[in-house]
């Protein structure tokens, strides 16, 4: 079993790094194997509603890493979604290949286990983190929980590593994301909703 954990920040060896750095410790001391996804400091390209991806589960923009993301997403057990806080909310960038890789793929991603982390240096992570989520509870992703919410304080990583309880709420999330996926992957994994789906628009 594997987790994908996407660092969404411009910075490789960050804030954000350092926490879902401490999340992949955690999961690899369970015996699940951890993949770093990294967002990066280049151009993303926000989504322009083509729809092209609805035919091919692909984004028509080649030359981000959106559509990487989606084939590292669709080939892990897990995945766990890292960003700093900007305002109040998740990095622009990060949030722009997110619209485009749910909105093209979110079909692969049903009952994979997932979880958010943001890091910030006092404010706003509890509106990022309810940002950053709301793509799983769209996509048939069960949240995987810790003992507090999954957040990091400090405006260096070494700052963050002095923010012990953050630190531990990280390694709850691994410990928490890995008996999830042992306990799906012992289950056979979640049967999927036999229903077709209903979409209602308000205006007639």
């Amino acid at each position: 079993m594997k987790v994908l954990l996407i660092n969404g920040s411009p910075k490789a060896a960050g804030c954000t790094f350092t926490a879902l750095s401490e999340v992949a410790g955690e999961l690899q001391k369970n015996g699940i194997e951890t993949e770093m996804f990294q967002l990066g400091s280049k151009a993303v390209h926000g989504c322009i509603a083509c729809h092209k991806c609805e035919e091919t589960s692909r984004c028509v923009f080649n030359d981000d890493g959106a559509n990487a993301c989606i084939e590292a997403m669709a080939q892990a057990d897990g995945i766990v979604v890292g960003s700093p806080v900007y305002y109040a909310g998740p990095n622009g960038a990060l949030c722009a290949m997110l619209d485009r890789v749910f909105y093209a793929a979110d079909d692969l991603f049903a009952y994979k286990p997932a979880a958010a982390v943001v890091s910030c240096r006092r404010g706003g992570s509890t509106a990022a983190l309810d940002r950053l989520q709301k793509y799983f509870t769209i996509a048939n992703m069960p949240v995987v929980p810790s003992q507090y919410w999954n957040m990091v304080h400090g405006h260096t990583p070494e700052e963050v590593r002095q923010d012990k309880e953050g630190l531990q709420t990280m390694r709850v999330l691994g410990h928490n994301m890995a008996a999830m996926l042992k306990a799906f992957n012992k289950a056979g994994g979640v049967p999927a909703f036999e229903e077709q789906r209903i979409a209602t628009n308000f205006i007639r």
